[in-house]
This record gives C-alpha cells, sequence and structure tokens, in this order.
C-alpha cells in the first residue's frame, strides 16, 4: 500500500497571547529562531519528508506570514547587485521548494475548526498537520517517522511522546491497546483524552504537534460538539472518529521543543544557536562567562 502524503496543513490563526506584547503586531509563527521563523522549522520539516503542498490557515494581522513565503523580488533584486549570493539563495530556497495556499479561519475556534477550515483544499487524500509551535530535531524528521508508519497501518496516526506525569494535563492523552503488536514505538489507540487530570490520565503518552489524517475526520469533526469554550478541538473529533476506525500513535525519535511559551522558546534559541557550526563555539564561550548568580532584574 502507497497513499502518498501530499499536503501538510499549517495552523497559525491563534492570537500568540502568551508572547504579548512582541505578538501585538506580529504573528507568534513569525517569532525567530536564530535566524529562521518558528513557522520555517516546521515548513522544511514536510519538505524533508517528502511534502511540498503547504496549507497555512490564517486569521487577521497575519499577512507577515504570506509575505515570507511569497517571492520578495526587491530584497532578491538587491541581493543580486551586490553579489550576496549566499543570502539570496538561503531566502530563494524554500519558496522555490514548495506550493503554498492560505485559508482564513475567521475566528479561531481551536484546533478541529481549523484543520476543519480546510478541507475544500485538501479533497478526498490523506495529508498531515503540522503544528509549528513544536519544533522537532530529528532523524529521520518526525513527519517522515509519521508518513513511514502510515504506510504500513493505512490509517491516522498521531506523534506522541512520553511526558511526566505532572505534565499530562496540559496535552491531549492516549489510552493504548497492549495486545496490539504494531512493533517498537507504534501503538493502537484505545481512547483519547483531551487535558485529563493527572489521576485521570490513562497513560503518559502525550499527543504532540504532528498528525497524519485521513479525509473522513472531516465528517467526524462536523460532528464533534464544542467544548465548553466554544472550541473544536481535534482530539474529540479523533476520539469520535475512533469509532469506525482505528487510530494510531508514533513515539517521535527526536529532541522537541515547545516554543509556544517563552521559557520553551528560550531553551529552543539555545538549542538551536549550540546546532550552528558559525555559531557553536562563540556562543558557548559566552554562556560559560556569565555569572549566573545573576538575580532577576539585576543590572550588574
Amino acid at each position: 500500500m502507497d497513499r502518498p502524503i501530499r499536503k501538510a496543513v499549517f495552523p497559525a490563526a491563534g492570537l500568540g497571547t502568551r508572547f504579548l506584547p512582541a505578538t501585538k503586531a506580529q504573528p507568534k509563527e513569525m517569532l525567530v529562531l536564530v535566524d529562521k521563523p518558528v513557522i520555517q522549522y516546521g515548513v522544511e520539516e514536510a519538505v524533508q519528508s517528502g511534502v511540498d503542498n503547504i496549507v497555512i490557515v490564517t486569521g487577521r494581522g497575519k499577512n507577515a506570514i504570506e509575505d515570507h513565503f511569497d517571492v520578495a523580488v526587491e530584497l532578491e533584486s538587491f541581493l543580486e547587485q551586490r553579489g550576496k549570493k549566499e543570502q539570496l539563495e538561503e531566502i530563494r530556497k524554500i519558496t522555490r521548494l514548495i506550493q503554498v495556499s492560505y485559508v482564513r479561519q475567521g475566528e479561531p475556534l481551536g484546533l478541529g475548526h481549523a484543520v476543519l477550515v480546510t478541507k475544500n483544499l485538501i479533497g478526498n487524500e490523506p495529508f498531515a498537520v503540522i503544528l509549528g509551535d513544536d519544533v522537532i530535531d530529528a532523524t529521520p524528521p518526525a513527519l517522515k517517522q509519521l508518513i513511514d508508519v502510515f504506510q504500513k497501518v493505512d490509517g491516522p496516526v498521531l506523534a506522541v511522546e512520553r511526558v511526566p506525569e505532572e505534565d499530562v494535563s496540559s496535552y491531549g492523552v492516549v489510552a493504548i491497546d497492549e495486545t496490539a503488536d504494531l512493533g517498537p514505538r507504534v501503538h493502537r489507540i484505545k481512547d483519547l483524552v483531551e487535558k485529563p487530570r493527572r489521576e485521570d490520565a490513562p497513560s503518559n503518552l502525550a499527543i504532540i504537534g504532528r498528525y497524519i489524517l485521513t479525509p473522513d475526520i472531516f465528517a467526524s469533526l462536523e460532528a464533534t460538539a464544542r467544548d465548553r469554550t466554544g472550541e473544536i478541538q481535534l482530539t474529540n473529533g479523533l476520539r469520535h472518529l475512533l469509532r469506525t476506525r482505528p487510530v494510531y500513535a508514533c513515539e517521535i525519535e527526536g529532541v522537541r521543543h515547545d516554543t509556544g511559551n517563552k521559557l520553551g522558546f528560550l531553551k529552543a534559541l539555545v538549542y538551536f544557536a549550540l546546532r550552528r557550526p558559525d555559531l557553536a563555539e562563540p556562543f558557548r564561550r559566552y554562556l560559560e562567562t556569565l555569572d549566573l548568580k545573576i538575580g532577576v532584574g539585576s543590572g550588574s
């Protein structure tokens, strides 16, 4: 069985309130990790996984995302005239490799709703969903790991990660069928619970920001009631889908950074700076000079 994954959905209509005031006038997806916006890490992962048709779900104030993935004629001309070939190639690289479509969500009514508004663009084929907040350094890429599992099981596959028990209430969590032998790191899901209390969590396998979904998810999302906040949760839509077909989980091998919060963003910034050959040594030396006893708010 070989059903190619050709499209990847990037929900990007959220308001980014955790990063105010920085996100008052710019999308949180455009916050920069070293020298690339967060969303570009996910787009590059999709391309490295063989997926070049990108669908970005946007809302008001997200024009910078569209500009970033558009051709910048004036900038390219300037760099060309100045002989800055490396910088020119860098900004051309990603736009050459992808086809981008945009759909407006209107109101940020949850991840499930963000996926649902892509129905007409996706059509009747399996597709990926990438949450840009989760930046994953993995070989092979996290999305490729999911695609490989999908080709074997021919059903929806969710990326999961084992998290500390005290953190389970921040995630959707899966219950797995212990009797299903699907190989290392692959599980058949029995149930999904959105942000359970620690004592109610069926496992510590938390859903993280990568999915391979099949088109029947749209009917399940349409049948899913809004939660108490008025949002349609993707986890609840998947729970509905689970009534009619098997759904699987794959434990991703790699290093994940949740850049959707300030501490996670700062950790990711340090991590990726230290992965850069041109920055690693001088940055490491700088970190070693810091007086880590400096108090919060201290100017010395």
